[in-house]
């Protein structure tokens, strides 16, 4: 089973959401990054579960309508990319 990393961009990508979301409201953001986590976490078993990306050679996971996870997988690693915002241009 591929082992699970995330870029650095991802993970600034994920905090700025978060950050951005607990200004309003913390429980949501907090949810949303369970939820994030939790679905990302399951790309170790089923990496092709979800769509092909825009951008050749990636997949692209809907977590809610809002929120997109763009990831990479090969027989070792599932690297998540980004995470955006749907509002966010992309690619």
């Amino acid at each position: 089973m591929p082992i699970l990393e995330w870029s650095a961009k991802a993970l600034g990508d994920l905090l700025a959401i978060l950050d951005h979301i607990s200004d309003d409201n913390p429980d949501a953001a907090q949810t949303l990054k369970d939820e994030i986590l939790l679905k990302a976490t399951g790309l170790t078993e089923h990496p092709k579960l979800y769509r092909q990306g825009r951008v050749p050679g990636t997949r692209e996971m809907v977590v809610r309508p809002n929120y997109l996870v763009i990831y990479r997988e090969t027989a070792r690693t599932v690297t998540i990319l980004r995470v955006l915002h749907a509002s966010q241009m992309w690619p």
